[in-house]
C-alpha cells in the first residue's frame, strides 16, 4: 500500500477489515480518570484505534470514554488481549464475553491471545475462531508469538491471525519476524514502538530530529511505520498524543533509515516469548 498519510489511514487486514496504521495503547494507564481521558483526548486529536488488554485493568475505562466520546463507536476500532490464565476452549469464550461486559461492548473490532502458551495454545484459536465466525471479533490475531508460534498454530488452524502483535522498536527490530508474519498475510503491530524512551537519545535519531525540526519520538516513529508496521505508542499526555501524531508529513531518506537499522542490538524491554516460567 501506499505510506500513509494521517492517523485515519488504514492497513488492510487478511480478511479485508480496516485497520488504523496508528493507534493509542493504554499499558500501564492508570485505571479510572487516567485512561478515560487519554482516550477523550486521543479520539478528539483523531485517532481512531485503542488497544487495551484484561492485564492492564483498563478495559472498562477504554469502554467507557468510547461510549461517552465524541466518535461512534463503528468508528473506533479498539483491541483487547486474552490472558494466559483464561487460555483454553471454555477459559478464552469466558474471558471474551467478561471483556464485553466491562467494557459495555456487543463486538470487539480485534481480539489478540496475549502471550504464547503452547499447550493449550490450539483449543484458545479454536475458540478464537468461534468467536470470529459468530461475528464478536471483526478480526483475530495473536501478541508477542515468534515464527515458530505461528507455524505451530497454522498447522491446524482454520483461519489464519489477522494481527501479531510483538515488542518491535530501533534496538529490537524482529526482522525475522516481521518477514514471515508479512509472507502469511499477517500484519505486524509493533508495542513499545519508542523502546520506552530509551531510543530518543541516540545520537543519530537526535541529530535526524533536530535537522527536520522533529521530535526524536517522531523520528523514531516514522521509521517504524515506514518500515511496514502498525503502531500503538502509549502516552496520557495530551501533548505526547499530538506530538505522537505529528509523523505523517515528512519522510526518512533511505540513509537515515539505514543509520536507525544499525541501532539493532537484539535488546527487549518484555520477556522473551519462549520463556513461560512467569506464567506458573
Amino acid at each position: 500500500m501506499a505510506m500513509p498519510n494521517g492517523l485515519q489511514d488504514v492497513y488492510v487486514l487478511n480478511n479485508d477489515v480496516r485497520m488504523p496504521v496508528v493507534g493509542l495503547g493504554v499499558w500501564k494507564a492508570g485505571s479510572g480518570p487516567e485512561t478515560r481521558q487519554a482516550v477523550r483526548w486521543a479520539l478528539e486529536i483523531g485517532y481512531r484505534s485503542i488497544d487495551t488488554a484484561f492485564i492492564y485493568q483498563n478495559e472498562a475505562d477504554v469502554g467507557a470514554a468510547i461510549s461517552e466520546g465524541p466518535i461512534p463507536r463503528d468508528r473506533v476500532f479498539v483491541a483487547t488481549k486474552l490472558w494466559h490464565s483464561d487460555q483454553g476452549y471454555d477459559g478464552t469464550l469466558r474471558a471474551f464475553q467478561a471483556a464485553l461486559g466491562r467494557m459495555g461492548l456487543s463486538y470487539l473490532d480485534l481480539y489478540l491471545i496475549h502471550h504464547p502458551l503452547p499447550p493449550k495454545m490450539k483449543d484458545t484459536w479454536r475458540a478464537m475462531e468461534s468467536l470470529y465466525q459468530n461475528g464478536l471479533a471483526r478480526a483475530i490475531g495473536v501478541s508477542n508469538f515468534l515464527p515458530h508460534h505461528i507455524d505451530e498454530l497454522l498447522a491446524d488452524a482454520k483461519i489464519k491471525p489477522a494481527v501479531n502483535q510483538i515488542e518491535r522498536h530501533p534496538y529490537l527490530q524482529q526482522r525475522d519476524a516481521m518477514r514471515h508474519n508479512g509472507r502469511h498475510g499477517i500484519l505486524t503491530e509493533a508495542w513499545a514502538p519508542l523502546a520506552k524512551g530509551s531510543a530518543l537519545s541516540e545520537p543519530c535519531i537526535a541529530g535526524m530530529a533536530e535537522r527536520r525540526k522533529k521530535t526524536p519520538a517522531q523520528i523514531v516513529l516514522r521509521w517504524g511505520l515506514q518500515s511496514g508496521a502498525a503502531l500503538i505508542p502509549k502516552s496520557v499526555r495530551r501533548e505526547r498524543l499530538e506530538e505522537n501524531a505529528g509523523i505523517f508529513d515528512f519522510s526518512l531518506t533511505d540513509a537515515e533509515m539505514a543509520a536507525i537499522d544499525a541501532l539493532e542490538a537484539n535488546r527487549r524491554f518484555g520477556g522473551h516469548p519462549d520463556d513461560t516460567s512467569w506464567m506458573k
